[in-house]
């Protein structure tokens, strides 16, 4: 199989060393495409994972070189804009693309460009789950009636650095839990683009921006990501609870991401196989 790759962060590092780990043959080809200032950094990505990651691999600076490297799906991990920028033109090429970047979808603009794109390309984009899991169920709720969905994300203060936070309360001197938002989704993913990918994607599958709960929280007693999801629906009430370890690089990103990314990769290479 041949991979695009957008971005060479955390996300995208995670995602390529469990590839070359657990992938049971090499890709075909990996190719990341990069900011030229940017360039060495995501070469030295590529490099860890090696052969076992690919038995080509390379770094390109354009949409259009990617593309000339006939990937069969591009993973996306680059950020809000660089999906804006650049996913619509692989849809329309016809490319299959894995939106990391959930959390962009909260803007309908965005939303419609993508789908249009999907539609002349006759593709896709598929939302990698991320951070947390229990969609299934979810899913399955909706189809029964959803009553009510409400995310808590709390994280140590350190996590919500940022203006946007720190204008509300003052996350070096908190001495315990402090909700700083309430809203719903789309305003979260809005506000926070940097930490509401998964508000946004409950929202996706579930009953909407609008209408799913969010709440944050500041917490100086946890280490760890924790993501809360309430879900009342007609066939069942359910509570989920994933305590996830913050990325070394980034402590706005749960480890989690990475290998969410590499397995939904790995499930889309062995259907292609089969």
């Amino acid at each position: 199989m041949r991979l695009g790759v957008i971005g060479y962060g955390s996300v995208a590092g995670q995602a390529l060393s469990a590839l070359a780990n657990a992938s049971p043959s090499p890709f075909d080809s990996v190719v990341c495409l990069a900011r030229p200032d940017g360039f060495s950094r995501a070469q030295a990505m590529l490099d860890l994972g090696g052969a076992r990651l690919a038995r080509e691999r390379g770094v390109v600076s354009s949409t259009s070189e990617l593309l000339a490297t006939k990937p069969l799906i591009v993973a996306e991990a680059a950020g809000h804009e660089a999906l804006r920028a650049i996913g619509p033109e692989i849809l329309t090429a016809g490319v299959d693309l894995i939106v990391t970047s959930v959390g962009a979808l909260a803007h309908e603009d965005l939303r419609g460009a993508l789908d249009g794109a999907a539609v002349r390309g006759g593709s896709r984009y598929l939302v990698c789950p991320g951070a947390v899991g229990g969609f299934d169920i979810l899913s399955a709720a909706k189809l029964s009636g959803l009553i009510e969905v409400v995310y808590t994300s709390r994280k140590p203060p350190k996590a919500w650095r940022g203006p946007r936070a720190e204008n509300v309360v003052k996350l070096d001197d908190l001495d315990e839990a402090t909700v700083f938002f309430r809203g719903d989704a789309g305003e979260a993913a809005r506000q926070y683009p940097q930490n509401a990918n998964v508000a946004a994607t409950i929202a996706l599958l579930g009953l909407g921006f609008a209408r799913t709960k969010v709440e944050m929280v500041a917490d100086p007693s946890v280490t760890r990501n924790v993501h809360e999801i309430r879900i009342r629906a007609a066939c069942a009430d359910v509570s989920i609870r994933i305590e996830g370890n913050p990325s070394p690089e980034n402590p706005k990103t749960s480890m989690t991401t990475g290998y969410a990314l590499a397995n939904q990769i790995l499930d889309i290479a062995r259907a292609t196989a089969n």
